[in-house]
């Protein structure tokens, strides 16, 4: 694997860059092939040390990011975040695959050691349960009344029809109390 790690408000050590090449290494057993880089961000605001790995893959990309007290825990439990997320992708791939055919997925990733059988095994029980669905219809509006709406109902995301560019848009509270806007690509 390839790693590309960056500061922001911090100087990356020679000894916290080889931690986090470490614990990023034990999830090389899940890819069958070498995967591209994986892009690393550790950043420190308000006595807060976070970190923020990406992995892109082809149709896949993979995000975890953490923040406590610690830099060393926010690596720790953002390298647990993505073997979550990799496992319970596998088993959805997997088993998506086995309602449609019988056998012989090549498979993205690989089975891992021995030692994680018993928690895949509980993962795939794992159901991804839907428990609410919700319709309506988009209002035309611009990004600060979408704002003034998702505050008002008190949610961290807010669905809209941007009356300036008439697509479907998302805005969203940041981890940092601004704001974010998700636009289609």
């Amino acid at each position: 694997m390839n790693y590309s790690i960056r500061g922001q408000q911090i100087e990356v050590t020679d000894a916290l860059r080889e931690y986090v090449e470490k614990k990023l290494s034990r999830l090389e057993r899940y890819f069958e092939a070498p995967t591209s880089d994986l892009n690393v961000t550790l950043s420190v605001t308000r006595d807060l040390h976070g970190v923020e790995v990406t992995i892109p893959m082809p149709g896949l990309l993979l995000r975890a990011e953490d923040r406590s007290k610690d830099m060393y825990a926010s690596v720790d439990a953002v390298v647990d975040k993505l073997e979550r997320q990799i496992r319970k992708h596998k088993t959805k791939v997997n088993r998506k695959f086995r309602q449609r055919h019988d056998g012989g997925l090549k498979q993205l990733f690989t089975d891992g050691d021995a030692a994680h059988s018993a928690v895949q095994v509980q993962e795939q029980e794992d159901e991804l349960e839907l428990v609410r669905t919700k319709r309506f219809t988009l209002k035309p509006m611009d990004v600060e009344e979408a704002i003034l709406q998702m505050n008002m109902i008190g949610h961290n995301f807010f669905v809209f029809s941007n009356a300036d560019t008439k697509e479907v848009n998302v805005v969203y509270r940041r981890n940092d109390g601004r704001y974010g806007l998700i636009e289609q690509g």
